[in-house]
């Protein structure tokens, strides 16, 4: 038999590793397995937003860690995004300013968003404020649409 608190470890680990790895410019998706886990009540809903909050704000931070290093980085191949990507981002990052942090929930933009910040040396206390904001949001939002309709 399986000890259970094996099986929580494992659960909140899997989450925690599935929202830092889609926080980074990894294609992932960490919505799935929050909402799976939801779904089994087994776990309270405010610890599995805590865990995969903290693991996307870090995932986000790691983001921003690599934008602060991409004037040596970004020519590398093995580089996660493209010039134009990069350009994109800048763009609508300079447009918007540190504000545009609390899109760093949406698909497509957030991860550039978040790179672009480092790139931009937005102050570290400011980018997590902002993108904690965000990503607690988000998941909040996600964790009441499931549980008002399971």
């Amino acid at each position: 038999m399986i000890d259970p608190t094996y099986v929580d470890v494992a659960a909140y680990a899997g989450l925690f590793a599935a929202a830092l790895a889609a926080a980074t410019l990894l294609p992932m998706q960490s919505e799935a397995a929050l909402v799976g886990l939801l779904l089994t009540g087994a776990y309270p809903p405010w610890a599995l937003i805590a865990v995969a909050s903290l693991g996307n704000v870090l995932g986000s931070a790691i983001n921003w860690g690599l934008g602060r290093a991409i004037v040596r980085l970004r020519h590398h191949r093995w580089f996660p995004a493209n010039e134009a990507a990069l350009e994109r981002a800048q763009g609508w990052y300079r447009r918007y300013g540190k504000w545009s942090l609390l899109l760093s929930w949406m698909p497509l933009i957030g991860d550039p968003l978040t790179v672009v910040a480092g790139i931009l040396r937005e102050p570290l206390g400011v980018f997590l404020l902002l993108v904690t904001v965000a990503k607690v949001g988000r998941y909040l939002v996600l964790a009441w649409l499931t549980l008002a309709v399971a």
